[in-house]
């Protein structure tokens, strides 16, 4: 595969994570979110920028939240179920799945979520 090809597909799968029809998180080991999509933004009631301010136990606002972060972190990959606090105060029931990449050396944590049901 040709240098522009490699780019053309970079750029396509690019666009295809940000427009997908599932909510993609991105945290850091601090639990800071450091990415997220626009399905993640317009399900959550955030606007990007508000939840790149957010920690992933301000969204998964109950008490076992940081400890399945640290499964997580501890197996490389979660999957589940989670409830999420809306940028409302409403909360949400969702299925999840989660897992540990590394990118550019960094290890990073996703999360992809959809509804339960």
């Amino acid at each position: 595969m040709s240098t522009s090809e490699r780019l053309v597909q970079s750029v396509l799968l690019g666009e295809a994570v940000e427009h997908a029809p599932v909510a993609i998180l991105v945290a850091d080991d601090e639990m800071r979110y450091v990415a997220a999509n626009v399905t993640a933004c317009e399900l959550l009631g955030y606007t990007r920028e508000e939840l790149l301010g957010l920690r992933v136990t301000d969204i998964a606002a109950y008490p076992e939240a940081e400890g399945e972060f640290e499964a997580m972190i501890e197996s490389g990959e979660l999957i589940g179920r989670t409830v999420v606090t809306l940028k409302d105060g409403s909360r949400l029931s969702l299925r999840h799945r989660s897992s540990e990449v590394s990118i550019a050396g960094l290890e990073y944590y996703v999360a992809v979520l959809w509804p339960d049901g």
